[in-house]
């Protein structure tokens, strides 16, 4: 008992009579100490007192910013069926207008004395987005993964698509067919995993021979609307091959070429990136780069089952190489004989 109550309080932070407070069920004790303790009981194998007991302590909250990109559904599905064989329930939190925020349901599975959380698509990947939710997380030493590109201060294990690899796999395929005025379209300039693709698709054009610039390169949000409208200055400036950083954005840049009279692929070609649900079935179909999210989901979830089995996990991203599939939105380069006017 002596021991469990050192190890405890060490790893914690607070001292051993907090400890014996929070297993005895006495008052007088924090939320978040109190939660930091019986995290620090699950991460350290020891059982929890009898009264302290419940399926609160197999709950492993999934983080995700919306459900109405395709992507996040199948990742959720890949995510919480692997949880289930390691026992776990996973709790789904999704960011919606006017809903609550991610340091909120931070609070909230707080509070239900999760065992880890998964986040995808948090604020974690933006630069300018408030993290403190995170370093909270951190000082907890609540078991933590994130899924895809974060900034650098966080130091949680990362698994992640490789971005460069998409953007060269898309930009190589585009040149392979002709196009030499290639326009890309990203989410917010703050997004980690579009400033990766951004230089990935700078230094592909330096390679290629091929110049570039801010011209042919647009930041918006990411959706069809997005897309749509950022495809449309794009097109103005005489580009032929779009690489778009998501499915809806590239379904955005097919709306977009449609209005202005064209066509895909005879007029334009349009890569997507994520391959996600039903692509295959868009007119044309979506020649996209496919994340590896079953390989990816399934390695986060035993990074997360490692830390709270306490063992030590790499705090070094985990690089996962995606996939090009050609299908019909894009062809070989036909010249137009300028750009479009306003």
């Amino acid at each position: 008992m002596t021991r469990r109550l050192a190890e405890v309080a060490k790893k914690v932070g607070v001292s051993e009579a907090t400890v014996s407070r929070v297993l005895n069920g006495k008052p007088g004790v924090a939320d978040a100490t109190r939660a930091a303790v019986l995290t620090a009981l699950d991460v350290l194998g020891y059982e929890r007192p009898t009264q302290l007991r419940g399926e609160r302590a197999r709950l492993v909250g999934l983080v995700l910013p919306e459900l109405g990109n395709p992507i996040f559904p199948a990742l959720a599905e890949v995510l919480g069926g692997a949880l289930a064989q390691q026992g776990f329930t996973p709790v789904l939190c999704t960011r919606t207008a006017g809903g609550l925020s991610e340091a909120d349901y931070v609070e909230m599975l707080l509070e239900q004395q999760v065992s880890g959380v998964v986040f995808a698509g948090g604020h974690y990947a933006e630069a300018d987005a408030p993290h403190e939710h995170y370093f909270r997380l951190l000082e907890l030493r609540l078991p933590v993964v994130l899924v895809n590109a974060a900034t650098e201060s966080l130091g949680f294990p990362q698994v992640s698509a490789d971005d460069a690899v998409a953007v060269e796999q898309a930009f190589g395929h585009l040149i392979s067919l002709g196009h030499e005025c290639v326009g890309l379209v990203l989410g917010p300039e703050d997004h980690i995993p579009s400033r990766r693709k951004l230089a990935a698709f700078t230094a592909s054009a330096r390679r290629a021979g091929i110049q570039t610039g801010p011209e042919l390169v647009e930041n918006t949000l990411f959706s069809p609307e997005g897309g749509q409208a950022a495809v449309t200055k794009l097109l103005r400036r005489g580009v032929t091959g779009l690489i778009c950083a998501s499915d809806p954005l590239a379904l955005g840049a097919i709306r977009a070429v449609r209005r202005l009279g064209m066509s895909v692929p005879e007029d334009v070609s349009v890569v997507g990136y994520d391959d996600s649900a039903f692509m295959n079935c868009t007119n044309p179909p979506l020649t996209t780069v496919r994340q590896p999210i079953e390989a990816m989901g399934r390695t986060a979830v035993t990074l997360l089952v490692s830390q709270i089995e306490g063992a030590s996990v790499t705090a070094e991203e985990l690089l996962f190489e995606p996939e090009l599939v050609v299908r019909g939105s894009t062809a070989p380069v036909r010249v137009r004989s300028t750009a479009l006017v306003d």
